[in-house]
């Protein structure tokens, strides 16, 4: 007996839109959790050479939480200009409180693959520093993230 393995087709895939509130979850925890359903292999239909996710709305990004008892001063973010001497460093704790979006937005981007359907998946996440967002129209989900 020979079974068939299917394939997605893009054109077939149908995409939910999820709202996901990030106070005390965990940085880590939070953005494996995220990639996973960003990059649909929580489905059944999924295919790695097709993006078969859903779209990903994080709020509350500056309520996020870090493990380990020192990690606010001692995880560096470096942004990298291209000129000599060009190395920017910054700490976790600044990072969480002038750029918590771009802190989790990093965060998941690390979890997707990289290339080009890897910037196609990271395009259907959108993290908001407040409790707000302008996805309403979406009907958006709220997904549980259970420890």
């Amino acid at each position: 007996m020979q079974r068939q393995t299917t394939i997605a087709k893009p054109e077939k895939i149908s995409r939910k839109w999820y709202v996901i509130d990030a106070t005390d979850i965990p940085l880590g925890r939070l953005a494996s959790f995220v990639a996973i359903r960003l990059m649909g292999k929580d489905k059944p239909i999924y295919t790695p050479h097709v993006d078969c996710g859903d779209y990903i709305i994080i709020v509350n990004a500056e309520k996020v939480a870090l493990s380990g008892a020192n990690k606010l001063q001692n995880k560096k973010y470096y942004n990298v200009s291209g000129y000599n001497g060009g190395l920017r460093t910054r700490t976790a704790g600044e990072m969480i409180e002038r750029y918590p979006e771009e802190m989790v937005e990093r965060s998941v981007w690390g979890m997707l693959p990289k290339g080009p359907l890897g910037r196609q998946i990271a395009k259907k996440l959108f993290v908001y520093k407040g409790a707000d967002h302008k996805h309403e129209a979406q009907k958006p989900e709220a997904l549980v993230w259970k420890k």
